[in-house]
């Protein structure tokens, strides 16, 4: 069995890949409708002559430098590039404001910003003037600057072509530890301002050795290929997505985004996608729908393949299934998992809590289907499901290894670990407050099987009480909410009260085929004030009390002025629901149900 070595850093980490993989393929992005790859050697090449860049530029060790870019090839080189500079890579959303960049590069005391084109330059450069750190900008793209003004602009690809270095020289210059500090990474802010996690390179690497141990003992290490479309921005997407497939030695696929994913996974073939709920959730219903259309043979089959999945998942499966699961084999299953590339060793959900119902839904179609927990905090992944600790989708699986897991008096899930962070930057209160004699204190409550599995129940801060001491735990209400047909997203209230209220966000395709069948216009506010309509989403609703507890049950509910959305800040860029501003705009709404 393959085992990851121990280095002391990222940088070496990559470097000692790229050595052995040389003229191989390692990063893909597409253009003019075909992909094109960089080799393990020529990124190697770039990385090392724009370390070299970073310093003649004046940078020096210790240094933050922010990095604002979508998913591409130049956004790992140019993090591997920071890093080997002995600087500090602060990478910030490309759906930030120019406040959240502002505050961020006061924050980190960012000194130099490399950013990816002219259109994110327009909201990040404002704030770059405004801040008194920082003074270069570098553009990965033409940036058109009119006017320098007190910044120094820098073209990237000048940077490496002006300063060419040996990789193996830059590889050995980079001494620095494992508990030297790697990046800063900004939490979305579900509660607030974003604050800055520090992350070591031990922490990173601690993660990917886990990670690796979980594909070396449970599905093999192969030549595995990634899918990248989560913001590389998000811990656990640069984790996840780019230094795991680093540590594999693997190939990294950068999607053309959403809208493209899935023409992208069929022409990629990957072996391991790292994924959000929301986007199961999404496909869940998109295969039912597709499904559907086919006919009654295609229904049937699904639904015995979920019927099937379900015994599985309670071990009431039979020989007696064994016909059926033949027929599901040969028909169903080989052409859903052609859909996703024909070669899926594992899906890994994590971000946000998965309901049970969608993993095994992918299960039961022949897809495993990990959900993985952790934090940035943890950087990012703590535990994770793994098929020889036996699946069971109500768990997030056991601690990868040397991590260290318990459970406080409170229900609290407590971490401890190389891979927790070092603290929050500049914040020693907060830091205080969440590590505590090297514990970490997730925020999360929780349990552990007796397989030693995690199952989390909800998070610390976000559970309901109502006014009779009774606790609600919020996500899990939400996602059976949102698995319904009729309701694509949801956020339940109810503190200090005597029921649950929630904010609804009608399924537009549901929305369009009820306006046709009942003839009315489909204009989204009017339908908020029609009867029919709240009647109609009020049977969904009634679906889901059907399964919750008299405490947990919605009685009453509004319907949103629209979306939850990244742009309106309702949403963090990982798709949580940011639930202090939705009660900002909804507040007053939802108080007037009592």
């Amino acid at each position: 069995m393959r085992k990851l070595e121990r280095f002391n850093n990222l940088v070496e980490m990559f470097f000692t890949r790229a050595r052995e993989l040389g003229d191989k393929p390692f990063l893909w992005h597409k253009s003019g409708g075909s992909w094109h790859p960089t080799s393990w050697a020529e990124a190697a090449r770039q990385v090392a002559s724009l370390a070299t860049g970073l310093q003649a530029l004046g940078l020096k060790p210790g240094d933050r430098v922010m990095l604002v870019a979508e998913n591409r090839p130049e956004w790992c080189i140019t993090d591997l590039a920071i890093m080997a500079a002995g600087c500090v890579t602060v990478p910030t959303y490309t759906t930030n404001t120019e406040r959240d960049h502002q505050h961020i590069i006061e924050n980190s005391g960012a000194c130099a910003v490399v950013v990816s084109n002219a259109k994110l330059a327009r909201t990040l450069l404002p704030a770059v003037i405004r801040a008194s750190s920082a003074r270069m900008v570098i553009g990965i793209e033409d940036l058109r600057a009119a006017q320098s003004g007190s910044m120094d602009f820098h073209d990237w690809r000048e940077l490496i072509a002006r300063h060419p270095a040996d990789p193996e020289t830059v590889a050995a210059q980079a001494n620095f530890k494992r508990e030297d500090l790697a990046c800063i990474i900004y939490t979305s802010g579900t509660g607030g301002s974003p604050r800055g996690v520090m992350q070591h390179h031990g922490a990173i690497l601690h993660n990917v050795a886990g990670c690796c141990a979980v594909i070396a003992e449970d599905f093999g290490w192969d030549d595995e290929v990634f899918l990248s479309f989560l913001p590389l921005s998000h811990a656990y997407e640069h984790t996840g997505g780019q230094h795991f497939p680093i540590g594999l030695g693997a190939q990294i696929y950068y999607s053309e985004g959403l809208e493209k994913l899935a023409s992208n996974i069929e022409e990629v073939r990957p072996t391991i996608m790292v994924v959000v709920p929301r986007l199961f959730e999404v496909l869940r219903t998109r295969i039912t729908k597709q499904v559907e259309k086919q006919g009654k043979l295609a229904n049937f089959l699904l639904d015995q393949a979920v019927r099937l999945g379900g015994k599985k998942a309670a071990g009431t499966d039979s020989v007696l299934d064994l016909p059926m699961n033949l027929l599901v084999n040969a028909t169903l299953r080989p052409k859903l998992a052609k859909r996703f590339g024909g070669r899926i060793k594992a899906m890994v959900s994590g971000g946000a809590p998965l309901n049970p119902e969608v993993g095994q839904f992918f299960e039961s179609i022949g897809l495993t289907f990990l959900q993985g927990y952790g934090q940035t905090e943890a950087a990012p992944v703590i535990s994770c499901n793994r098929p020889k600790a036996g699946l069971k989708h109500d768990t997030v699986g056991p601690p990868l290894d040397d991590v260290e897991v318990k459970i406080a008096e409170d229900g609290e899930i407590l971490v401890r670990g190389e891979l927790v962070m070092h603290g929050y930057w500049r914040n020693e209160a907060e830091t205080a407050r969440v590590l505590k004699d090297g514990w970490l204190h997730t925020g999360d409550i929780g349990l552990i099987d007796e397989k030693g599995r995690i199952k989390i129940t909800d998070r610390k801060k976000d559970i309901i009480v109502n006014d009779k001491g009774d606790n609600v735990a919020p996500q899990k209400v939400e996602g059976m909410l949102t698995l319904q047909p009729e309701i694509v997203q949801a956020m339940i209230a109810g503190d200090k009260k005597p029921y649950m209220t929630a904010v609804l966000v009608p399924d537009p395709e549901w929305t369009a085929e009820w306006c046709a069948k009942t003839a009315t216009p489909c204009h989204f506010k009017d339908l908020a004030h029609d009867p029919d309509y709240k009647a109609a989403l009020g049977h969904a609703v009634e679906r889901v009390n059907r399964d919750l507890s008299v405490i947990e049950r919605v009685r009453k509910f509004i319907i949103a002025d629209e979306p939850f959305a990244i742009e309106n800040e309702q949403l963090t860029p990982s798709l949580k629901i940011r639930r202090h501003v939705l009660k900002k705009v909804y507040g007053e709404r939802l108080d007037a149900l009592y």
